[in-house]
């Protein structure tokens, strides 16, 4: 499987960020939705998803692997939640 994630990033109607990719050369939408930008850094989250998904964009796009190669993109899109943030999940500078 081949999975490119190609941008950029746009704010989502829900205030989250949609992030184009591509599997396998059909295209695919990750769509992270505002909380898991809230829950990934809260103590850094001021409100403004664009900045936010760049300083964390290494760590969401894995998720987002991970999802994709756990079988969970549907109708050319992937949907991340808090709830797809590791268990234990605590914010470390990177």
């Amino acid at each position: 499987m081949k999975i490119e994630f190609i941008g950029p990033a746009t704010i989502a109607e829900d205030g989250g960020i949609n992030y184009p990719a591509k599997i396998d050369g059909r295209d695919l939408i990750c769509h992270f939705s505002y909380e898991v930008l809230e829950d990934i850094d809260p103590e850094a989250f001021l409100g403004n998803s664009l900045e936010h998904f760049a300083k964390h964009q290494l760590a969401l796009l894995s998720i987002a692997e991970q999802k994709i190669l756990g079988g969970h993109a549907h109708s050319s899109k992937l949907q991340i939640f808090s709830n797809d943030l590791p268990s234990g999940w605590e914010h470390e500078e990177r």
